[in-house]
């Protein structure tokens, strides 16, 4: 067996050729059988003998081709011994010829399947080798270490403030956030402090022990390319900087590179002033690795990351310290009083850029100069308006505006329109927007999704609706002072005959010198916002009280007027004698500001606004609605909003449908509506009522089963309505029905299971109602059902007939109430 063992593949297959030569001659009864094996002797005998050589160059020892050597040593004492087998012996001669032919078979065997099997084994072991070889030398390769640092984050501002809280919340959300290839999007507005505090979660020391040196920190604006992005992270890393093939390679590279890096966490921060156009770049970026972390601050709200983390304006004590330090009053024994500190201040707005902008350009200025500063912000005028166009301030707020879309850039252009520091009702924005563009109201609605998005706006929701339901009624929309003052500015500097959006404020002196000196002035604008106080209204009820208009304040020329806009702050008001000449009036927004409801006269001028399609009217009592009974052919849409309209329907000879023969939605909400005129019930055009928080209506008119083409009917909050009247049952069209919050609603009409179309009911908050009628089982197209606890063993039985039903249960803790007004 030792000598087995020691053998030489070369050798031992030498030998047993010659004995087959030798012995064949001899045995002719296996001459056969011997010259077959020779054959497969000779044939694998060069493969043998070069794995032979290949076993010694590699210092391999024989234990692989063992079994070979085994088999072939065997069988030189087989061609022996058969050489000695007698003719006659036909017993061990079959025995013999069946050895000789499994030798031949596990010889063939062998290089067939067991050699194969080596060299597949082999073939993964080489590949091991070359990776660990690889990787040896990759850590062992002398890098451009002149290069490194490339990526390394910035040193954080030297003075900060208002961001410590945010940082604490940011390395709750990134160091506790378990998630692989989880990322995080910080937004604001320009100069809201993203970057700052970016650059403060780098250099934090818990931040920097978690991640150690693997902190990668990127800035790049507009439409970079992501080979450029890669090539820097190669280099910092100190590779030298390689070319790629493709966007595809580029990635594939940029993920071995990140885990080849990636022993230890590992966090990316992307500052990433960029276009919606360009947010897939960051997705290129995101890999499933473990304790790979990304930080990207951007302008705008990027999808498909989750909710982002967004920074507001400062509050007034961070504002002051920060406007402070930037003025240098810190550093000095200054004299500028603090009453003059903290105006120039507020009018910042709480922007870290405007503070500190405005403060280093007064830092050290005479006192003169700061009075003159303040007194100019006390005349109304913004602080953007004291910045050059050249500067910072201007420069980074004039960016926001460059970079929204055309038309959302109109939109936003729009919210100049209201009073600054108001609440904007997102309804009367979807007016305009959906007459100006031609728009239904749910993709003017998409108008204000993308300022949220682009962080110049932010919507106030003070009312849950149901699930699946939108109603606009509830959204408010408010906007940072400076933004407002931005808006401003992209028309103020076009002649004002040639602007397509005039805003006038008639307030205190800032009445414009055209409107007392031109008795006829011609306006382009296709929008006109007009804002007046309480000291003019006496002014202006004079002035437009006389039909011929033969006072001294100009005579407007509106004659291309499409959305008027009248904010008010007085007790009384009379409507300009110019709107007769509005004949393309197609908007038409009053909303007074002040604490009780304005009174409004001339309100017969609507009589020539023929072309008016939507009317919003907010805190004033409508006298009539119509004294001369001229039909408003083309108004679809009015709303009411804190109104009293019972004048506006009593005692009138003139038919509410005759004055609006097309209306086709109709909005009052926490109007001092005691009943619902029946003449309503005769606009058949209607689709769309809704009467909400109107507490002093007790009930709805029986004929307003005449509305054939209702599809919406909402009564939300009607606290004293007792019941629905039989006739609602007679509305086929109607798919949605909104009682919620009607206390005091004790039962739903019998008939209920008429309403054919009906899809979805939200009834939570009716306390009172305790039994459904057997009816509604026939209810077939009903989908959803909104109710609160209470309500839903009154639906549960309901649900179970039908398998494709929806209860909604809304908790009652998650009610939100308008506080502020109810």
């Amino acid at each position: 067996m030792a000598m087995v063992l020691d053998a030489v593949l070369g050798k031992v297959l030498d030998d047993l050729l010659n004995e087959i030569v030798k012995m064949k001659d001899r045995a002719v009864e296996f001459r056969s059988t011997l010259e077959k094996l020779q054959s497969t002797i000779e044939t694998v005998d060069p493969l043998a003998r070069q794995i032979d050589g290949l076993n010694k160059r590699l210092d391999k020892p024989p234990k692989e081709t063992k079994k070979l050597i085994d088999q072939l040593a065997k069988g030189k004492e087989l061609v022996k011994e058969c050489s000695k087998v007698a003719w006659w012996n036909f017993c061990y001669k079959a025995n013999s010829q069946e050895k000789l032919q499994a030798l031949i078979d596990s010889i063939s065997e062998y290089f067939r399947l067991d050699m194969q099997g080596n060299i597949n084994v082999n073939v993964l072991v080489n590949q091991v080798m070359l990776s660990e070889i690889h990787a040896t030398i990759t850590r062992n390769v002398p890098r451009r270490s002149e290069l490194k640092g490339l990526c390394s984050p910035p040193e954080p501002p030297a003075f900060t403030v208002g961001l410590d809280v945010h940082l604490r919340e940011l390395k709750f959300k990134l160091l506790k956030n378990h998630h692989v290839g989880s990322v995080l999007t910080v937004t604001g507005t320009g100069g809201s402090g993203k970057s700052a505090l970016a650059k403060m979660f780098c250099s934090d020391e818990e931040v920097k022990g978690e991640f150690k040196d693997n902190i990668f920190f990127i800035s790049f604006a507009g439409a970079p390319k992501l080979s450029t992005i890669v090539q820097r992270l190669f280099e910092h890393n100190g590779y030298n900087k390689p070319e790629f093939q493709s966007d595809e390679d580029t990635v594939y590279q940029l993920e071995n590179l990140l885990k080849r890096i990636g022993e230890n966490p590992m966090l990316l921060v992307l500052e990433a002033d960029v276009s919606p156009e360009s947010a897939s770049l960051v997705e290129k970026f995101v890999f499933q690795i473990p304790n790979y972390k990304i930080l990207v601050t951007s302008r705008f709200t990027i999808k498909g990351f989750g909710p982002p983390y967004v920074l507001k304006s400062l509050n007034e004590t961070d504002a002051l310290n920060l406007f402070r330090h930037s003025a240098s009053l810190d550093h000095t024994s200054s004299k500028i009083p603090d009453h003059i500190v903290k105006k120039i201040a507020k009018g910042c707005s709480g922007s870290p850029l405007a503070l500190t902008v405005t403060g280093k350009s007064l830092s050290f200025e005479p006192l003169e100069v700061w009075q003159n500063r303040a007194k100019t912000l006390s005349n109304g005028h913004s602080i953007l308006t004291a910045s050059s166009r050249n500067d910072v301030l201007f420069t980074c707020l004039q960016k926001i505006f460059d970079d929204l879309d055309p038309k959302v850039a109109e939109c936003f252009t729009d919210l100049s329109l209201f009073p600054e520091a108001q609440r904007i009702p997102a309804a009367a924005l979807v007016d305009i927007w959906g007459e100006q563009h031609d728009e239904d109201d749910d993709t003017a609605m998409e108008n204000i999704n993308e300022l949220v998005k682009r962080n110049v706006v932010d919507v106030v929701v003070t009312r849950n609706t149901a699930s699946g339901t939108v109603d606009y009624n509830y959204h408010y929309v408010t906007q940072h002072g400076l933004l407002r003052d931005l808006a401003i500015l992209q028309t103020r500097n076009l002649p004002t005959e040639k602007r397509h959006r005039l805003i006038i404020d008639l307030r205190g002196n800032n009445i414009p010198k055209w409107w007392t000196t031109q008795n006829e002035y011609h306006i382009a604008a296709h929008t006109l916002s007009i804002s007046t106080e309480s000291s003019q209204s006496l002014i202006l009820e004079s002035a437009f009280a006389d039909e011929a208009f033969t006072s001294a304040w100009c005579n407007l020329q509106p004659n291309e007027v499409e959305v008027l806009v009248m904010n008010l702050r007085e007790k009384k008001h009379s409507l300009p004698m110019f709107m007769k000449k509005m004949n393309k009036l197609k908007v038409l927004i009053i909303t007074n500001y002040d604490v009780g409801r304005a009174e409004l006269k001339n309100f017969e001028l609507l009589d020539y606004l023929s072309d008016l399609r939507r009317i919003r009217l907010e805190k004033v009592s409508i006298p009539f609605l119509s004294k001369t009974g001229v039909p408003l052919k083309n108004l679809h849409k009015c709303s009411f909003f804190m109104c009293n309209v019972n004048e506006a329907f009593e005692d009138s000879t003139i038919q509410v449908s005759d004055v609006l023969p097309n209306l086709e939605e109709m909005n009052i909400d926490y109007c001092d509506m005691v009943e619902l005129p029946d003449g309503l019930s005769d606009i058949i055009s209607l689709k769309k009522l809704s009467i909400t928080n109107c507490h002093k209506l007790s009930k709805l008119p029986e004929g307003i089963g005449k509305l054939v083409n209702l599809e919406s009917l909402r009564l939300a909050s009607c606290t004293n309505l007792e019941e629905l009247p039989d006739s609602i049952t007679r509305l086929d069209k109607l798919n949605f029905l909104d009682i919620s919050d009607c206390v005091s609603l004790r039962k739903l009409p019998e008939n209920m299971g008429e309403l054919g179309s009906l899809e979805r009911i939200n009834c939570r908050g009716c306390t009172r109602l305790s039994e459904l009628p057997y009816s509604v089982t026939d209810l077939e197209g009903l989908r959803v059902v909104v109710c609160d606890d209470e309500l839903q063993a009154l639906w549960e039985p309901i649900r179970h007939i039908f398998s494709d039903l929806t209860l909604d249960v809304v908790q009652v803790a998650n009610i939100v109430k308008l506080a502020s007004v109810e």
